[in-house]
């Protein structure tokens, strides 16, 4: 029976026992899911990031009413909004372990990183505009402030995000073809390490209003917040959308295809590439060559490109028919 809990089962043959692991097409393709090589860390990552901000928002909440502070509480609230952009990593981490290799996905899960790194840099654009919006208020009608308690409050939320952002630091191993890495772990790092710039700039204008009684000093920070964390969103949402739309990831990698197939006189007369997950591409290339060689010469010439996971390659006779064939 097909569980109601997964619903891309929906529509496969039920044969009443666990499907054979597929074949592999030729010894090269040895990832099934596309997972970045540090999927595994950086879920366990973001999952203890996650209760420690989960940890935070109880203990500012509780503070929060049993002191009657609305500092308190809305350090809180702020709390829960980064809660849920690690959750949101956390989810999407989890589900990609699960669904690897799943037969109704044909290029594995790697991309469920990209989907949630998208949502939560627009969590991020929101972010800014409230941040924006409420220090304009602020400047229009201008609030007494609480620095002796404000104050205190902003450096323990500065620790806790500086805690949050070395927990999810990500390990350097990206391949130069593809300088993103893990997008989802990159938003989820980036919205902590936007919030602890903000958390020093909110300081700097706290210590300004303190000292010097510049009122404007804090609104006119946390419009400069606002725009350090919506620069923060655009760069994320461009590298995440180019992602989700198979823009082509890396240029060098496709010249460098197209001379290694062309190497010994072929010509290439149709080239694609796209990102399949962190340090993942695919590629479909027709090649025409007189006299046509199998499939394999042409394979074992990109042999040794790291990060190239799964390869189709049509082979043509130069004015001839296509003979299509599937790589790795």
């Amino acid at each position: 029976m097909t569980s109601a809990a997964d619903p891309l089962s929906a529509g496969l043959p039920q044969t009443g026992r666990e499907p054979a692991p597929p074949a592999s097409l030729d010894g090269f393709r040895q990832e099934p899911g596309y997972l970045g090589a540090d999927h595994a860390r950086n879920e366990r990552r973001t999952w203890i990031v996650s209760g420690v901000c989960a940890l935070t928002l109880a203990a500012q909440l509780i503070g929060g009413t049993m002191f009657h502070s609305m500092a308190l509480t809305a350090s809180g609230l702020h709390m829960a909004a980064h809660l849920a952009v690690l959750l949101t990593a956390s989810v999407a981490y989890a589900l990609a372990r699960r669904l690897s290799g799943h037969p109704r996905l044909a290029f594995g899960a790697g991309k469920l990183g990209y989907l949630a790194g998208f949502a939560n840099a627009v969590v991020l654009a929101v972010t800014a505009v409230l941040i924006a919006v409420e220090s304009v208020q602020r400047l229009i009608t201008p609030e007494a402030v609480d620095y002796a308690g404000a104050i205190p409050m902003a450096f323990a939320g500065l620790v806790v995000s500086l805690v949050c952002v070395w927990l999810l630091r990500p390990v350097d191993q990206r391949h130069r073809h593809d300088p993103d890495g893990d997008l989802n772990l990159a938003a989820a790092h980036l919205h902590l390490s936007a919030d602890a710039a903000v958390s020093a700039i909110s300081i700097a204008g706290l210590l300004a209003g303190q000292a010097l009684g510049w009122r404007a000093a804090d609104p006119l920070l946390g419009l400069v917040g606002a725009a350090l964390v919506a620069q923060f969103s655009v760069s994320l949402i461009r590298r995440a959308g180019a992602a989700l739309l198979d823009v082509t990831p890396s240029p060098a990698l496709g010249q460098e295809i197209r001379r290694r197939l062309e190497s010994g006189g072929a010509q290439v007369l149709d080239l694609h590439l796209w990102r399949l997950g962190p340090g993942h591409h695919a590629a479909i290339a027709v090649v025409a060559d007189e006299p046509a060689a199998p499939v394999e010469t042409y394979r074992a010439r990109l042999a040794d490109i790291a990060g190239l996971s799964h390869l189709t390659i049509e082979v043509r006779r130069r004015g001839g028919p296509p003979s299509t064939e599937l790589g790795r």
